[in-house]
């Protein structure tokens, strides 16, 4: 770990809501604390507002791909921090609708349990970015 890398405690639970555009709708206090963000600077703000520019574009289209099918995606996530710090999490995005027929995501995310798991998936999303060129 790096002074730029903040690393999640072993019971950090983040949770956010989005609408089916990917804005939030609701941010957990873990999300809060991680990412350095009042919940009122994130409701109503993209998802977007802490992906962490390492992260490969096809990662992304995965997740999409798969949530808009209906479908559970899980997978390992760089983000960044309002003050510029990255934090990996293990993601998992639920699709849902509502009781009104509205349609969104649920996403929860937990510590990645090693420093392998990181820098593995660190080295992978560099050779992804990499090919994006």
């Amino acid at each position: 770990m790096n002074a730029n890398e903040i690393l999640l405690k072993d019971d950090s639970f983040l949770v956010s809501q989005t609408d089916a555009k990917g804005i939030i709708k609701f941010a957990s206090d873990d999300f809060c604390a991680v990412a350095e963000y009042d919940v009122q600077e994130l409701i109503g703000k993209p998802h977007s507002i802490v992906r962490h520019p390492d992260m490969p574009k096809a990662a992304f289209k995965d997740l999409w791909d798969t949530v808009k099918q209906g479908k559970t995606w899980t997978g390992f996530v760089k983000n960044r921090s309002k003050t510029g710090k990255c934090y990996w999490v293990y993601a998992t995005v639920y699709p849902y609708t509502d009781e009104k027929g509205d349609s969104g995501y649920i996403s929860c995310r937990t510590k990645i349990a090693s420093r392998e798991e990181i820098d593995k998936y660190e080295a992978l999303y560099k050779q992804m970015r990499s090919q994006e060129r």
